[in-house]
């Protein structure tokens, strides 16, 4: 089975790939596709809106199975802050890490204003599938919790990754290793639960 994954990050395809290849579904990202595809409009309220706005516009753009997600950081204490707007947060940087600096040193510094010394979060991650005729196949949702940490820690992530502290083993989101990211991450979570309903949807 062949996937298009309507993302350009690189750091969300190889998660994937790391995912899917092994239960035989083969996931090619837009920069492997033969041509441009406008980016579809995210104006949904929610994660799993989002994900199926994007799955629906690249599956008929492309005439191929698609999968999308929409994911980001929800923080307990800023009332669901950044949350769909996760990656835009700041509204600034010419490019993905200059965006991700950005967006972490608003979120602390907000952070700061409530006084609170650590405040419960988690990423959530929706899923969904969809064919070239627009039809949904499958749909799902992840969550990996947390708090919010003030000192960034480690490289292995991105995004809100170094400020993710996880309690039961003492580190940050950025400082697990790929495989152990890849057990209990948002999306590794959503794309378990999707797994069966692909399954069926071949049958």
């Amino acid at each position: 089975m062949n996937i298009l994954l309507a993302t350009s990050n690189r750091h969300k395809l190889e998660e994937v790939q790391a995912i899917l290849c092994s239960r035989g579904v083969q996931v090619f990202g837009l920069n492997e596709h033969e041509r441009l595809i406008d980016e579809p409009v995210e104006d949904a309220d929610t994660f799993a809106g989002n994900a199926r706005l994007k799955a629906v516009g690249y599956a008929k753009a492309t005439n191929k199975r698609c999968m999308a997600d929409d994911s980001g950081l929800v923080v307990d204490v800023l009332n669901g802050e950044p949350g769909i707007y996760s990656a835009r947060y700041a509204g600034v940087g010419a490019t993905r890490e200059e965006r991700d600096l950005a967006n972490n040193k608003l979120l602390l510094e907000n952070l700061l204003k409530t006084r609170e010394k650590e405040s419960a979060a988690r990423f959530i991650c929706a899923l969904c599938i969809a064919d070239p005729d627009g039809t949904i196949v499958a749909e799902s949702e992840g969550a990996f919790e947390g708090v919010i940490t003030t000192t960034p820690r480690g490289v292995n992530g991105f995004g809100y990754d170094p400020l993710l502290f996880l309690p039961d083993v003492g580190m940050t989101s950025a400082e697990l290793s790929t495989k152990a990211k890849n057990a209990r991450s948002h999306r590794s979570v959503a794309l378990r639960k999707i797994l069966p309903l692909l399954e069926i949807s071949q049958q």
